[in-house]
């Protein structure tokens, strides 16, 4: 039997899950895919976890212009997040 929930409800699921320590491969393909089906942007949850294997981002990390670079340890992914520039 499928359980409908509201998009609030799913919001509190994904922040829920993200305010964990731990977490698989498996249970962020399910939080990505919830998101997906509801839009909900992940934001800046979308920097713990490698873009290609979903597992948790360590690594190497790099910072060169204007960017992040954290290279995953367990695929070698290259993820790239954008910084934003402070102002003086």
């Amino acid at each position: 039997m499928k359980i409908d929930i509201s998009k609030s409800e799913a919001r509190e699921k994904i922040d829920a899950f993200f305010a964990r320590e731990e977490f698989s491969v498996e249970e962020a393909r399910k939080i990505k895919r919830l998101a997906m089906k509801f839009k909900i942007r992940l934001g800046d949850y979308k920097k713990l976890f490698c873009k290609k294997c979903l597992s948790k981002l360590k690594g190497r990390t790099r910072f060169s212009g204007g960017y992040k670079t954290v290279v995953c340890k367990k695929c070698g992914e290259r993820n790239r997040f954008k910084m934003d520039r402070q102002r003086s």
